[in-house]
């Protein structure tokens, strides 16, 4: 009994060790998340930045423009840190298979690729990610889930060379929305198999 214990214990500060998530724990969540219908248009965000020891380091606004080009979702992220730094990304999305994605941007290395399922996304990608004057190669292991009245939750842990380093929350909302059905849902008995181009 205590050797189980104590494996628990041991497992339980590596978060992806012993015990993982996976979108399709998510497929019965509502209300149902279309990557290419939250994003499009204006979407606001709110977010910080934690070291691995829970420290806040920094926090930030991002502005997001999404448009729809042939079968790509591009998505312009403006960010605004509360030390008044600014940064600018563009993303491009595209549906490879019904609940499958892939994305790149400028200082995404390679491919991000994600799986939708129900109420949550999950992607992973790696990153040239600014520190200082600087750049760091971290992973990111992004999750979002949306929520009624179109707001949506981000959390994705960052990682160097398998040790997680810090952690990112984001907080997005899409307009008024509506209880049953908030900007970004499909109703849950539809297939979702629409394309980005659709």
């Amino acid at each position: 009994m205590w050797k189980r214990f104590l494996a628990m214990l041991a497992c339980a500060p590596l978060f992806s060790g012993c015990a993982t998530m996976t979108p399709t724990d998510f497929a019965q969540g509502t209300p149902r998340l279309v990557l290419e219908d939250y994003f499009s248009g204006h979407t606001k965000a709110w977010g910080l930045f934690e070291d691995r020891f829970g420290k806040i380091r920094r926090q930030f606004t991002v502005d997001i423009e999404g448009t729809r080009r042939d079968d790509a979702l591009i998505l312009h992220e403006v960010f605004l840190y509360s030390d008044g730094e600014r940064e600018e990304r563009t993303w491009t999305v595209r549906r490879v298979a019904p609940d499958r994605y892939e994305g790149t941007a400028g200082d995404v290395i390679g491919t991000a690729r994600g799986v939708a399922s129900g109420n949550a996304f999950n992607w992973a990608y790696r990153m040239d990610l600014k520190v200082g004057d600087g750049r760091l190669r971290v992973s990111f292991d992004d999750w979002m889930f949306l929520q009624p009245g179109g707001v949506m939750l981000n959390r994705a842990h960052v990682s160097k060379w398998g040790v997680e380093i810090g952690s990112v929350s984001i907080f997005f909302r899409k307009g008024d929305g509506d209880a049953g059905q908030p900007p970004g849902a499909t109703p849950v008995g539809d297939a979702g198999g629409r394309s980005a181009s659709n």
